[in-house]
């Protein structure tokens, strides 16, 4: 009776932590939509539009190392709960912040990116430990981050419903994503308050003594390598659908022009971007065992890099067709883009792989360093917010949306330098036992 107890409450909290595995992907993709609607209803430039995304992804640079010193000291339910708790309150200040002022929706976003950066130093780990750690722990964080994909395709989905037309567009259009965030989020945070979950032993509890160590993960050239590829593949992940997004929705006639497409159809198409990655996942998984790292993340970013030149340079008046949805009949419907635009969309099959690859070409040999490794890893995903910042300028500074694109080549091909050369660990002298 105890035992079976004791499964079914294993259930319900991976059933608990896959939600929020989703969900951080759902909150983390609203930032993209949102600058849609700011840039109407705060009327602020492309670089002031993407402020969601500096605040969400800038908050990781603060709260990357704290959070692991939560788990540390408090452990992984007790960081889980408190994270769903500021998660909480970011999300109900995006939503007042349509009647309180651009600022309030700053500070809710930068808000939402601490929980989102707590949530994911948890999630993993917590996955792992619900599943026995093994195949069968890997084998759920592989699920959560099926759902986490699928994630990112709904809320893209969801706004572009929502939004509508997008020179009418309002935070309060918004409202019913976030409440959706909202329940899913106060769901869990009821589910892991009663749920009993066994901690594993962190580092303070195994009675290892620390020693002072010349050398760190730091002392390492194709670490710190990597951690710029982090940083920079930003712009290869997040920098396509926000921009695609952007661009076809933006008016003829506006400052920055773009298209003046529906911004519903549009809102498809970024969904579609992360289907890619989907598919890319699933592929990833299948081909990872046979395919080293090197010449997975080599191969892609150089496909990468092809995908970004020729959605450049190849005409906007060449269309294809794309699929949509008709949200009043729930129906597919069938809408023109630049074939350009399509190429750009490609790219979601190329990052889909990228962040696990370039984690494991540059944490390779790093041996006792890794785990501090992997908090410095945490931090730069604050690249993020730097890369889509340095996107939104190029796109005021030349008010032209494709141009914008030279960043996302430039980051892929950087990524394909660190695959290709930069990612061999030279440092074969420092003790890594």
């Amino acid at each position: 009776m105890g035992n079976s107890s004791k499964k079914q409450g294993s259930i319900v909290a991976i059933m608990a932590m896959i939600f929020l595995f989703a969900m951080i992907a759902f909150v983390t993709n609203l930032c993209s939509p949102m600058a849609v609607i700011l840039k109407n209803a705060f009327k602020v430039p492309e670089a002031l539009a993407q402020v969601g995304n500096y605040g969400n992804f800038g908050a990781y640079f603060l709260m990357g190392v704290p959070a692991g010193l939560l788990i540390d000291k408090f452990g992984y339910k007790k960081t889980a709960i408190a994270a769903l708790v500021v998660g909480i309150i970011g999300l109900l200040i995006q939503w007042v912040s349509g009647s309180m002022g651009f600022v309030v929706y700053l500070i809710g976003a930068f808000i939402s990116g601490l929980c989102m950066c707590m949530l994911n130093t948890v999630v993993n780990p917590m996955l792992n430990l619900l599943g026995g750690g093994g195949s069968t722990g890997n084998q759920l964080i592989q699920i959560g981050g099926v759902f986490n994909s699928a994630a990112a395709v709904c809320v893209y989905m969801l706004m572009g419903s929502l939004i509508g037309d997008a020179s009418k567009a309002q935070v309060s259009d918004a409202a019913p994503a976030l409440f959706i965030a909202l329940a899913i989020f106060i769901f869990a945070l009821v589910v892991i308050f009663f749920t009993k979950i066994e901690e594993p032993k962190t580092g303070s509890s195994t009675g290892v003594q620390k020693t002072n160590d010349k050398y760190s993960c730091y002392s390492f050239r194709h670490f710190k390598l990597g951690m710029l590829a982090i940083a920079v593949y930003g712009a290869v992940e997040v920098g396509p659908p926000t921009y695609i997004l952007s661009y076809l929705t933006a008016a003829k006639d506006a400052v920055n022009p773009g298209l003046g497409m529906d911004a519903g159809y549009c809102g498809t198409l970024g969904a579609v971007y992360f289907i890619f990655m989907l598919i890319g996942r699933f592929v990833g998984g299948m081909v990872g065992g046979k395919v080293s790292p090197k010449a997975m993340i080599a191969t892609v970013s150089f496909v990468a890099m092809v995908l970004v030149a020729l959605g450049m340079i190849l005409p906007t008046s060449q269309t294809i067709s794309c699929p949509g949805i008709n949200y009043t009949t729930m129906s597919f419907v069938w809408g023109e883009v630049p074939v350009g635009i399509f190429a750009f969309l490609l790219i979601g099959l190329c990052a889909s792989v990228m962040w696990g690859g370039i984690f494991n070409l540059a944490t390779e040999g790093l041996g006792k360093y890794t785990a501090k490794a992997s908090g410095a890893f945490m931090m730069m995903v604050a690249g993020f917010a730097v890369m889509i910042w340095l996107q939104a300028f190029v796109v005021d500074l030349t008010h032209n949306y494709i141009t914008s694109f030279i960043v996302v080549l430039l980051s892929a091909a950087y990524i394909f330098y660190f695959a290709f050369w930069g990612s061999k660990n030279v440092n074969t002298d420092i003790p890594v036992e």
